[in-house]
């Protein structure tokens, strides 16, 4: 089935475009109740492939591509935390999608508790969020993606063949999955082959190991009902960091994956789906 463009609305009571705003690549699927999908750095709106479709048989699913990912141009200007998240508060109110549920994970995972920070949208659903390393974790953090970013940029051309084998997925990806021999390439190509191809993934990475960390939300000021969702083998966003998380967002219910890792659209599918139906309106 092929995804089909939602059509372009400007929501009368949507806040004007910022200067450097771009129209954001997306795809719609499904009815009812729209729930507003959120990538992380990777493949864009496909990073969600796993899960869209059992999703979509219970709404209407709207997924992005961020700017400088999958068909969405990079920003003009600064690409950073803020500005990120901008442009998805410009897609919410030009499309009319004021009070819609957020579901993000990794970087997405944390621009769309910035947008609950911030007041926009409805239920948020945050799976293994960034900005919430100590300065020691950030460290590393940059330290083993970086390299790992220039080894699958290199390896391009092979990563169909690679991704193919149960040995290449581990090689390649203990760092993002607690099972990645389980996993099929089809599910893991899309991501890994945008980590090499997207533009704005350098710039990416560096505004989420340069800039500053997450802020919060005190209490009783989210629009909606905020869930974290955590893997208990995440590599990347390690487990510890729930805490900071949950600290800064106290309103937000903590939810582990149990042998998780970074994607738990990979690791636990149907779990993640279960967990964004039951947590958002």
């Amino acid at each position: 089935m092929r995804p089909r463009l939602r059509p372009w609305q400007v929501h009368p009571g949507g806040r004007p475009a910022s200067v450097e705003q771009v129209a954001l690549n997306h795809v719609v699927r499904g009815s009812g109740r729209p729930l507003l999908l959120v990538h992380g750095l990777g493949a864009g709106w496909r990073s969600w492939d796993p899960v869209l479709d059992e999703l979509a048989a219970s709404r209407e699913v709207i997924a992005i591509d961020l700017p400088g990912f999958g068909d969405t141009p990079p920003l003009d200007g600064e690409v950073s935390v803020a500005t990120l998240t901008d442009s998805v508060a410009d897609f919410v109110h030009q499309q009319g999608l004021d009070g819609v549920s957020t579901v993000g994970q990794s970087m997405g995972g944390r621009i769309v508790l910035e947008l609950a920070r911030r007041g926009v949208g409805g239920d948020t659903v945050a799976l293994d969020p960034g900005g919430f390393w100590s300065p020691r974790e950030l460290a590393v953090f940059g330290a083993t993606l970086r390299p790992s970013i220039a080894l699958v940029r290199v390896l391009r051309d092979r990563l169909p063949a690679l991704l193919g084998s149960p040995v290449g997925r581990t090689l390649l990806l203990a760092q993002l999955s607690a099972r990645p021999w389980a996993l099929s390439g089809e599910t893991v190509l899309p991501d890994v082959r945008g980590l090499a191809d997207s533009p704005s993934t350098g710039a990416a990475l560096d505004a989420l190991t340069k800039g500053p960390t997450q802020q919060g939300a005190p209490a009783g000021t989210a629009p909606g009902r905020v869930t974290i969702g955590w893997g208990r083998r995440d590599l990347v966003t390690v487990p510890r960091q729930a805490a900071r998380a949950k600290e800064l967002f106290p309103d937000a219910e903590l939810h582990w994956f149990e042998r998780c890792g970074h994607f738990p659209q990979w690791d636990a599918p149907d779990e993640a789906v279960r967990l964004v139906l039951d947590r958002t309106s």
